[in-house]
């Protein structure tokens, strides 16, 4: 499918779904398709992110992913509340990016147009650059603050890996790049690459522990993963913020994905997925199906153990310290990238 039939699918679904609801304020495209051409092929691990906007502080649980049209949608909502001061979107590193260009679906009120033509005008002034350079950096350093060492297994992992894949966040943010999940380290390797930095990557590769992973490790650990992929998906019953990524419709993303990766040579770039989703895989077996997870848990820690060196609450908590202890680095790197950025005003 083509990006642009992908968008008609998605404005199609805003039409006859989300504009109806009370308190519907509009609605703009989000994520990795921002910026890409019409006629670009989308890939069958790619989604169309939408971004709904609401009146209410409070918005519904979001769909999540769904197919519609055939293409593959990811729905959100947003409260208006934290789109209605420009500035702050400007300084938030994970809602900026979505109006660096017409992104707007519908707008009703005109109000995200007018929050387009301010975000857009001053997206690569230097100073709200480093303000988002910043609000990456201050999310690395909130949520390791937060990790529980109380938790189960399953929960202490992610809680520790999500922030510390924000390092490349940074980076990304800092060369004006999409900060993208899935795809984040093959991301910062690109740019690592262009700014004369190659050696900084191996070195977040280390943070996450993969830097020295083999493809037959990966290769195996995959295999493990849809297998748990695959009992997961029908037993899930109990809500959470990342219920869709584990349905069949979020396969090609989930599973599919990874394995893409690892057939292009991206081995190390697919673990962080392979354990993001290994871990939601647990969360929900946990609490919908406790035998299931009891049976599948060896694998997931075998995983865990094998492509990142984790293999208990002690290890998670030394590689955190050392996750902070490397920020100054990281905040230098940063510079460099600022400093030589062309795309950069100001």
């Amino acid at each position: 499918m083509r990006v642009g039939a992908a968008r008609a699918a998605a404005v199609h679904w805003v039409a006859a779904h989300a504009r109806p609801a009370t308190g519907y304020r509009g609605a703009y495209f989000s994520g990795s398709t921002v910026g890409r051409a019409d006629d670009a092929e989308l890939p069958p691990s790619s989604d169309v992110d939408v971004v709904v906007v609401t009146e209410e502080d409070d918005p519904p649980v979001k769909p999540g992913k769904l197919r519609h049209e055939g293409a593959l949608l990811e729905i959100t909502y947003v409260p208006w509340a934290e789109l209605r001061d420009p500035e702050a979107v400007l300084s938030s590193y994970h809602l900026a990016g979505s109006f660096r260009s017409d992104t707007v679906i519908d707008d009703p009120t005109g109000d995200l147009r007018s929050l387009y033509a301010y975000v857009s005008s001053r997206f690569t002034d230097r100073r709200r650059v480093r303000r988002r350079c910043l609000d990456a950096r201050h999310r690395v350093e909130g949520r390791l603050a937060a990790f529980d060492a109380s938790a189960p297994f399953h929960e202490q992992v992610p809680a520790w890996m999500f922030p510390t894949g924000v390092t490349t966040h940074v980076l990304l943010v800092a060369a004006l790049r999409n900060p993208t999940v899935r795809l984040r380290y093959r991301a910062v390797r690109d740019v690592l690459g262009a700014y004369g930095q190659p050696e900084l990557y191996r070195e977040l590769l280390g943070l996450l522990g993969c830097a020295d992973v083999s493809a037959r490790q990966v290769r195996h650990h995959v295999a493990e993963l849809t297998r748990t992929f695959d009992a997961t998906v029908p037993v899930a019953r109990t809500p959470f913020f990342f219920s869709s990524d584990l349905t069949e419709q979020a396969r090609p993303i989930a599973v599919d994905g990874s394995l893409e990766l690892l057939e292009r040579g991206e081995h190390r770039e697919a673990v962080f997925w392979i354990i993001a989703t290994l871990a939601r895989c647990h969360t929900v077996l946990a609490v919908d199906a406790p035998a299931l997870h009891t049976a599948r848990l060896p694998a997931f820690e075998a995983a865990v153990a094998e492509l990142t060196g984790i293999t208990c609450t002690a290890d998670l908590l030394d590689r955190r310290e050392e996750v902070l202890r490397f920020l100054p680095r990281l905040g230098e790197a940063t510079q460099t990238v600022l400093a030589a950025n062309p795309g950069i005003t100001g």
